[in-house]
């Protein structure tokens, strides 16, 4: 592992990968601790402002554009925009189901897609650590999507469960 390749970065992704960081390790404590206090309202308000600042700053990189400057992970920073409004506007409307479930997807699907794929060969994240090998890049991507994948479905089944009375989501098989 080296950090020579985020020191000599330019600050666009710096700031990118410092407001990533703090969004990754903040989200845990804001959406799964089961509190709703001043200390949630303060980290997330945190939080909110870390993601906004990844999915601005992810417009000044564009390190492989397929359309013109931009790629799938830009597509990605829309849904986090458009997701951190309307978390938002579902916490000032009071609907806390809406926006705990609203600001969780984002979580899951937004920071960890997006940082899954930052293991590209070539890519900042990836230079740092596999240096010596970056083709496990492919690895780390594969694995982190079957993980997200694992997660949609446990969440559908869950939900399934819900829906149809059955106490637990082993119940729909049977």
């Amino acid at each position: 592992m080296s950090v020579d390749p985020f020191m000599t970065a330019a600050p666009v992704i710096q700031v990118h990968a410092i407001a990533a960081t703090l969004a990754l390790l903040l989200g845990p404590v804001v959406l799964y601790r089961h509190r709703r206090d001043r200390l949630h309202k303060t980290l997330g308000y945190i939080w909110v402002v870390a993601m906004a600042v990844v999915a601005m700053s992810s417009f000044g990189i564009s390190g492989f554009g397929l359309i013109g400057p931009f790629s799938p992970l830009h597509l990605l920073a829309l849904f986090a925009l458009w997701s951190l409004y309307v978390g938002v506007r579902f916490a000032i409307a009071g609907n806390r189901r809406a926006h705990e479930k609203t600001m969780r997807n984002l979580y899951w699907r937004g920071v960890f897609v997006a940082g899954v794929f930052n293991f590209l060969p070539g890519r900042t994240l990836n230079r740092m650590f596999m240096d010596d090998a970056r083709q496990l890049g492919w690895v780390v991507i594969v694995l982190g999507l079957c993980v997200i994948f694992w997660g949609i479905w446990r969440e559908i089944r869950r939900d399934t469960a819900a829906k149809t009375g059955a106490k637990h989501p082993i119940e729909l098989s049977l």
